[in-house]
């Protein structure tokens, strides 16, 4: 049993991590502003030079921390659902991978807490893989923010940025891409396991085009987290947000959650329900650097296949019914 004590650094720890999602971003961009008109704007002007000439860093690799990966903080966030990871096949550290991580849910904290932290020992288990979370580009233009996600592994999810990865940093790299996106967390709600997939097949070429093994991943309890509220197709609500998505490139969902102390009341604490991360077993990919729109409809076909074995494999040991069906769009 669990002291009150460390229910609420738990609570506390993932509480961070939703602030630092949607608002460090802006709280620096208008900090920064703020103290241009002040006597310490000479903060803001050195930030802008050191900005400009290191805007390309997030697309040449990052520049990760290993002392910020392991910040005890991310232990009592992995233990606060709890969250777990499931290894089924050995990585050969000779490849490069491409994770399809699936689904994106409101906040992605299965990948965030896996891949973009060591609080499951992810360099462990996998000996010799180094795994990088691939995300919305537009987020690296935020001030102090880039390099936060850059010192956690983080990169763009940019061609640029990806090329680079897979081509520039030897072998042994993984890029975890979570190939929903916005319009998935739109269908995001608890028992619903519906996924954006079929039309989505850049990644499948990435891998062609670098010859780097296809992953499928899949984040059991990510879709129970937060209560979304939903809009009817039609509605001027759902039109607003997809208008936003297209100009933006991410869905402004209005969700619910728990309160920091008390699951009785409302909040943005994420529901502390248990989310187990199962990674499958690679699916060797040929290097070919112009694939035909054949050759990527075969590779992304065998991807939906194995995703889909995944899923069906783990999904009774992972807290679900033998009749829960998995739904690909």
């Amino acid at each position: 049993m669990k002291s009150s004590m460390k229910k609420y650094i738990e609570a506390i720890s993932v509480l961070q991590y939703v602030l630092t999602f949607l608002f460090m971003g802006i709280f620096f961009l208008a900090l920064l502003l703020y103290l241009m008109f002040t006597s310490f704007w000479i903060v803001t002007v050195l930030y802008s030079l050191w900005y400009f000439f290191d805007y390309g860093t997030s697309e040449r690799g990052g520049r990760r921390s290993a002392w910020v990966r392991r910040w005890t903080v991310w232990k009592h966030y992995k233990d606060y659902f709890p969250l777990k990871m499931i290894k089924t096949a050995e990585l050969r550290p000779d490849r490069n991978y491409i994770f399809g991580c699936h689904p994106h849910g409101i906040m992605c904290f299965g990948p965030s807490c896996n891949f973009c932290t060591d609080a499951n020992n992810f360099l462990e288990i996998f000996p010799g893989i180094q795994p990088t979370l691939a995300i919305l580009s537009g987020l690296f233009r935020f001030p102090v923010y880039r390099d936060y996600l850059m010192s956690l592994g983080i990169c763009p999810v940019s061609k640029v940025s990806l090329d680079y990865l897979l081509s520039q940093m030897g072998t042994g790299n993984a890029v975890m891409i979570v190939i929903g996106g916005a319009a998935e967390s739109l269908w995001c709600a608890p028992g619903e396991h519906v996924l954006t997939l079929r039309g989505r097949k850049g990644f499948v070429r990435l891998a062609l085009e670098h010859g780097a093994d296809l992953v499928p991943v899949y984040t059991f309890g990510e879709i129970d987290l937060y209560r979304q509220v939903k809009f009817k197709d039609g509605s001027w609500m759902k039109t607003l947000q997809l208008y936003f998505k297209k100009m933006v490139g991410f869905a402004p969902c209005l969700f619910l959650g728990r309160g920091i102390f008390s699951s009785e009341s409302w909040g943005l604490t994420p529901f502390n329900k248990p989310v187990t991360t199962v990674v499958g077993k690679p699916i060797q990919v040929p290097c070919i650097p112009v694939p035909s729109c054949e050759e990527v409809d075969k590779y992304h076909q065998l991807y939906i296949e194995e995703l889909q074995n995944l899923f069906d494999r783990h999904k009774v040991s992972c807290g679900l019914s033998e009749s829960q069906q998995l739904i690909i769009l």
